[in-house]
């Protein structure tokens, strides 16, 4: 008896329907059968069905007579199931890469004998034009936790999208209950509210496993149709099975309300019905709500419209539409109106003196205290209390984040205008907006974001994949403002002269954020330890991937986490890094957020100070990230896994062949980074000397006073050594000559 029964049925999907089907049988877990129903499809489905179960016996194929429908075409594949778990698959949506399995090890993880009736699961959309965005509402199953319950434990579980297919269901408990699908359209509505309602036992699996996709035709829910009146019948349904079932009465007034908002919203769609039916759509749905109208039931909202007429819902709802249109144009008026104002009023600060006391300091887009310019702000504030350190933040959420006694403004408010008007010092890792204008005499200083490995700046007018939606000028027009680069090795100061054409200086000062990597000797970071619960003893791996512009979205899963913390075995402890970029879209629902739930990993992405968690790793494995730079400074093993390095510098560029030229052990396959660790290569002699040669070239300017030197020679205009071989080159100096003289 197999795991699971995938069940696909399929009508007209030709040119989607091997992608759907090779997403199911190329997973890395086997445990299936698949179930395709050819609900007698026109096109060339039948014969590529026929195809693939020539070849494959986990495919088994049901040619359909006539048409009958997508929900019935589901009920064709039901009596042929023999999986503990039925899980059904539009024939136009795919799998992702490790979904079963990760499906299966839930399911197994609820420890109950029979198993959960019911796993809810994550999705994505899948968008024709190669976008991709992850549900919305995905932290009501990260919230979920690890126990099974029901919807009357976490009724959110029902705003999710009411659907069959982010579902599996245990074969026994649809049996015993007698679940089937209805003819017509909103199929799913009458199937799904009896399932989740009856279940006693609920899972939820914080995971991407169905990727979702959005024809730019758009499905069959968005034609214009009278088979939207169906939706009447099926909630008709929903109410009878209600009705049977004494136990589900108490949520009548609940459907009773979701009965009338998702029947307003077809109505309210211009593409669903046509315009002589919509006024016979309105009064089928007020029969249909007064008829199953709960006893003592409050309406209000929307919903209460539909106790009136056709004529004064009409009404009402332009009398909305035109409100909420004032109310943009006003909002408009207003945001435009203050802009000018603030405008003005910042152009008559900015005929006062500057303050030659006043920093204004900006990390990673103003998300916070970090980076090279936190280690500068926090060294100014010990060797010259004098300067004033003003941080520029994004928001309030932001700054309500920041350390105690932070002294902030937000981004484009009248106090960062003012601010910015005054100040002596500009100090950020990122350029700043457009509509900052530099006043004379004043000094930019610019930190990047470390040592740079691929392509950066005019560079990238090579490579137009890289640069998509990057405006190349306008980012050199910003950079115009520069008039100091920190660099931490002559390798990042030629890079950024060339990516970055502009009047500014090199400053050899060294990298400030890594002044706490240097000397640092054994593993540090106890409070991260502390916090992620990792035991002392244990040796930390720190996996630390970039992100890829040869795939829209930047991620792209090289390893098997699971399968490498496995290998890794017992003491050892596997943190993931995913690059800033990648934070907040899909990439971690796709198996860490699952997996750091379960203790297989620790997701460090969140973690607002990297320094600290690579202190307090034994070794870094990375790609092709730059951290990796600044962890040389930590004189701690790295291993660079190098699989795609062909299609990562085709696509982004390189400035150096990290394979040729690493600070470790290089792996092209996950058999060789296997067998790395597993015989302890990794941190052997001929490591440690790669180490050194990398260390050597680029961590030369790296002796743990770079934001010492940074304070002293830019800010205050000390005089202090350079950090050694080179000096801080004054603006207009030649690097070449500089170069040419230290070699």
């Amino acid at each position: 008896m197999p795991r699971f029964s995938v069940i696909v049925p399929c009508f007209k999907v030709q040119g989607f329907l091997r992608e759907c089907l090779d997403s199911v049988l190329l997973q890395s877990f086997n445990d299936f059968e698949l179930i395709a129903v050819d609900d007698c499809s026109p096109d060339g489905c039948g014969a590529i069905l026929d195809e693939y179960a020539d070849r494959d016996p986990r495919v088994k194929v049901l040619h359909l007579p006539q048409n009958v429908g997508l929900g019935r075409a589901r009920n064709a594949g039901l009596p042929h199931a023999t999986g503990d778990y039925l899980f059904f698959l539009d024939s136009d949506d795919t799998l992702t890469p490790g979904a079963l399995r990760a499906m299966a090890d839930r399911l197994a993880e609820a420890g109950d004998p029979d198993g959960p009736d019911v796993l809810v699961f994550d999705y994505a959309r899948t968008y024709w034009w190669g976008g991709t965005r992850r549900n919305v509402l995905a932290h009501v199953l990260a919230e979920a936790g690890a126990d099974t319950f029901t919807v009357a434990d976490r009724p959110e579980i029902l705003d999710l999208l009411m659907v069959v297919w982010n579902k599996v269901y245990r074969r026994d408990f649809v049996e015993e209950n007698g679940f089937e699908f209805p003819p017509g359209y909103y199929e799913d509505t009458p199937w799904t509210f009896p399932v989740m309602l009856s279940a006693r036992r609920i899972a939820a699996l914080d995971r991407i496993c169905l990727n979702y996709r959005q024809r730019r035709q758009g499905n069959i829910l968005s034609t214009t149709s009278r088979k939207h009146f169906d939706i009447h019948d099926q909630y008709e349904r929903v109410f009878a099975f209600v009705e049977r079932h004494e136990q589900l009465w108490s949520w009548r007034p609940y459907l009773h309300r979701k009965m009338g908002e998702h029947c307003l919203d077809i109505l309210a769609k211009p593409d669903r019905l046509p315009p002589a039916d919509k006024a016979e759509f309105f009064r089928r749905t007020a029969q249909l709500f007064r008829r199953h109208k709960p006893e003592g039931a409050l309406l209000d909202g929307e919903v209460a419209l539909l106790e009136g007429g056709y004529a004064a819902y009409r009404l009402k709802r332009q009398a909305a539409l035109a409100g909420r249109e004032a109310g943009r144009r006003a909002e408009q008026t207003r945001r435009t109106t203050a802009a000018r104002a603030r405008r003005g009023w910042a152009g008559l600060r900015a005929r006062l003196p500057l303050d030659p006391h006043l920093v204004v300091y900006s990390a990673s887009s103003h998300r916070g205290v970090l980076g090279d310019p936190a280690a500068v702000y926090r060294k100014a504030a010990e060797i010259a209390p004098q300067l004033r350190g003003v941080w520029v933040v994004r928001d309030e959420e932001t700054a309500a984040q920041l350390p105690p006694g932070v002294e902030h403004v937000i981004v484009g408010s009248r106090r960062y205008l003012e601010v910015t008007a005054r100040a002596n010092f500009f100090v950020n890792d990122v350029n700043w907006p457009g509509s900052l204008a530099k006043r004379p005499g004043s000094v930019h200083v610019h930190t990047h974001q470390g040592t740079p490995l691929k392509y950066m700046g005019a560079d990238l007018l090579d490579k137009p994949g890289a640069r998509l939606g990057f405006d190349v000028p306008q980012m050199l027009r910003r950079a115009d403002r520069w008039d100091y680069s920190l660099v931490a090795n002559r390798h990042s100061e030629l890079v950024w002269e060339r990516a970055y054409p502009c009047h500014f200086a090199s400053a050899r000062t060294g990298s400030p954020r890594n002044d706490v990597l240097v000397g640092a000797g054994d593993p540090g970071g106890g409070d991260f330890r502390l916090r992620h619960g990792i035991p002392e003893d244990h040796t930390v791996v720190l996996y630390a991937p970039t992100r890829r512009d040869y795939r829209r979205g930047g991620h792209v899963d090289r390893i098997d986490l699971a399968r490498f913390a496995a290998d890794l075995g017992e003491g050892h402890t596997l943190v993931v890094r995913l690059h800033p970029t990648l934070a907040t879209g899909p990439a971690r629902g796709l198996g860490l957020a699952e997996l750091a739930r379960r203790g297989i990993v620790v997701d460090a992405t969140d973690e607002p100070h990297v320094e600290e968690v690579m202190l307090a790793s034994d070794a870094l494995l990375t790609d092709y990230s730059a951290l990796m730079f600044d962890y040389a400074n930590l004189d701690r093993p790295i291993v660079v896994h190098a699989d795609d390095w062909a299609a990562y510098t085709a696509s982004r560029g390189a400035y150096l062949d990290i394979t040729a030229e690493a600070p470790g052990h290089v792996s092209r396959s996950y058999r060789e980074l296997a067998w790395l660790f597993a015989s302890g290569s990794w941190r052997d002699e001929e490591s440690a000397r790669l180490r050194a040669d990398f260390r050597a070239r680029f961590c030369e300017y790296d002796d743990g006073r770079a934001a010492e030197r940074v304070v002293r020679t830019l800010l205050l205009g000390e005089p202090m050594p350079a950090a050694e071989p080179g000096a801080v080159r004054i603006p207009g100096q030649s690097v070449t000559d500089d170069l040419l003289a230290s070699r």
